[in-house]
């Protein structure tokens, strides 16, 4: 049975298209090649299965855990980069990062109640 990546992406509120602020989405968490990665291991462990069914588990549990502590990190890289722009900011444009910075926090809030 193949796993569509796509779809495994878009049910995880990740956009398949362009990284950034554009309106193609919002910008993947994980790079392309690290979930192809945990996807080519949950995929083995799905094949798997049939011929040795307590190996495919321990795989499939440990590309969960392999792509949960991505997230974290990722999610925690976002949250630096978020605090580093609106340091040292000029009083002018402050209230232009706060913002940009408010609606990130809340894009990731909700895709990861989403999820």
């Amino acid at each position: 049975m193949m796993y569509d990546q796509t779809r495994a992406r878009q049910s995880a509120g990740q956009a398949p298209g362009p990284a950034g602020r554009s309106s193609a989405g919002p910008e993947p968490l994980l790079s392309s090649d690290e979930q192809d990665k945990v996807l080519q291991r949950l995929r083995h462990a799905l094949n798997t299965f049939a011929d040795t069914p307590r190996e495919a588990l321990e795989e499939a549990e440990s590309a969960y855990d392999e792509a949960t502590a991505q997230l974290v990190n990722a999610l925690g890289e976002r949250r630096r980069v978020l605090r580093a722009s609106r340091q040292d900011q000029d009083p002018e444009t402050q209230s232009d990062e706060f913002r940009h910075a408010l609606r990130q926090y809340r894009e990731i809030t909700q895709r990861l109640l989403r999820i």
